[in-house]
């Protein structure tokens, strides 16, 4: 019996806390790459950072699990997650010039 194609999901996510300056974004994009999911991250003018993630919803799951830890010298405060229908627009990660 073959098994079900696991869902894709796009996920847009806003972290708060100690994530700029400490290779945030450079960590998303490991993450990112080492789970095959695709999308984007920028710093954000306010000093949060802002991504967009999409792939299998099990791999983003595990994805948003190790962002809420970070870096070490990170300090995670908050994440939103909202939640949107998956797109085919965006190939690889990417780690974008910041929105400042």
């Amino acid at each position: 019996m073959e098994e079900a194609a696991e869902e894709v999901v796009r996920a847009h996510v806003l972290v708060r806390g100690k994530v700029q300056g400490v290779g945030f974004r450079a960590f998303t994009q490991f993450h990112a790459n080492r789970r095959n999911l695709h999308g984007w991250v920028r710093n954000q003018a306010e000093g949060g950072v802002e991504l967009e993630i999409q792939g299998p919803k099990r791999s983003i799951d595990a994805f948003l699990q190790a962002m809420n830890q970070g870096p070490p010298l990170s300090q995670v405060l908050q994440i939103m997650v909202d939640w949107k229908e998956p797109n085919r627009q965006t190939e690889g990660f990417k780690i974008l010039r910041s929105s400042l």
